[in-house]
């Protein structure tokens, strides 16, 4: 014969249970428009003209990672981020969107489309991108970013 728990334990539980969420950490929403979060694509693109890899690199969050269009090199360490920039940004890339779709929720931030990069020497390259970004109590960081050439060229 099975011992059960009296059933004013078992409602007990399922009590604890069902308010578990009453216990959860509250977190404060920062406030975003899409305006906003395009303009980080902006702020992006600007550190590219200054050539500097460090400007470039300080829009990214410490745990984040860059996925590039000219790397098959996962860079996740601020060093790696920095290795990347510093042989991109010799060949003076600029970027202009060509379409995007922003989705913005708690405290991160998706801009995703394509764009087109355009090089020093005349050059350009039409690619796939995804930002993602975090609002770290200060500013917005992106957590990860993806640029892949597109399949079907122009």
């Amino acid at each position: 014969m099975m011992n059960h728990p009296p059933k004013r334990f078992a409602i007990a539980i399922v009590f604890c249970v069902a308010s578990g969420g009453a216990l959860a950490k509250t977190e404060t929403c920062h406030p975003a428009s899409k305006k906003q979060i395009a303009a980080l694509f902006d702020r992006w693109n600007d550190s590219l003209k200054t050539g500097d890899p460090q400007k470039v690199v300080a829009n990214y969050a410490l745990r984040s990672i860059l996925l590039a269009t000219v790397s098959n090199k996962p860079r996740v360490s601020v060093e790696d981020k920095l290795d990347y920039f510093k042989h991109f940004l010799e060949s003076k890339p600029v970027g202009t969107i060509d379409f995007r779709d922003i989705m913005i929720e708690c405290n991160t931030a998706i801009d995703a489309g394509t764009y087109t990069f355009k090089f020093g020497d005349g050059s350009t390259v039409k690619a796939r991108y995804t930002f993602t970004y975090v609002w770290d109590g200060h500013k917005w960081l992106i957590t990860s970013h993806h640029s892949s050439k597109m399949p079907e060229g122009d």
